[in-house]
C-alpha cells in the first residue's frame, strides 16, 4: 500500500523527474531549470536548504512533498511547503493528504506554529482539498517575486 519516507540522495533523479512533472501540470515547465546537482547540493549537502518526502504506492513512486524552514517575526518558526505532488495515476488514494499530514506531523514535532504554502488560483481541486483540511486562505496577502534582471539591478545598488 502506501509508504512515505524521507528522500535520500539516491532519490535525486526521481525527485527532479517529479518536480518536472509538477511544473508541466502547472503549465510552467519552461521555468523549471533545476538540475540534479542543485538538488544534491541544496538538499543533501553539508547545509541542507530543503527536506523532501517520497510517497510510494505498492513500491512505485507516487508523489512527493518538498518543504523548508522559515521564520515569522510574529509567530516564530514555520515550515513552507514548496511542492505537494501526486502523480495522476495515483490520485484519489489519499496520498496527498498523507503527505501533507506527515509534513504537519513534522511541524508539530519541531514546535512550528504552522505550515504555509501557495496554490494556483485555477487549481480548484487543490483549493477545495486544502479548504476541506481547514487551510486558511490569506487573500489580502500578495506573493512577490524579484528575479532575473530586476534582482541583479537591485543587487548592484547595494552599498
Amino acid at each position: 500500500m502506501l509508504l512515505i519516507r524521507p528522500a535520500t540522495i539516491e532519490d535525486v533523479t526521481l525527485l527532479r523527474t517529479m518536480i518536472r512533472e509538477l511544473a508541466e501540470f502547472e503549465r510552467e515547465l519552461h521555468l523549471c531549470v533545476i538540475e540534479e546537482a542543485d538538488l544534491v547540493r541544496d538538499g543533501f549537502g553539508p547545509n541542507p536548504r530543503f527536506r523532501a518526502l517520497i510517497a510510494e504506492w505498492d513500491g512505485q513512486p507516487a508523489g512527493y512533498a518538498l518543504f523548508f524552514d522559515y521564520y515569522s517575526t510574529w509567530a516564530g518558526r514555520g515550515l513552507f511547503l514548496e511542492d505537494l505532488f501526486v502523480r495522476p495515476q495515483f490520485r484519489g488514494k489519499g496520498i496527498g493528504k498523507q503527505l501533507l499530514a506527515r509534513v504537519a506531523q513534522i511541524a508539530v514535532r519541531e514546535n512550528c506554529y504552522g505550515v504555509h504554502w501557495e496554490v494556483l488560483d485555477w487549481n480548484e481541486k487543490a483549493i477545495e482539498f486544502y479548504k476541506s483540511l481547514g487551510g486558511e486562505f490569506r487573500d489580502r496577502w500578495r506573493p512577490v517575486l524579484l528575479k532575473d534582471d530586476a534582482l541583479r539591478w537591485l543587487a548592484e545598488r547595494a552599498s
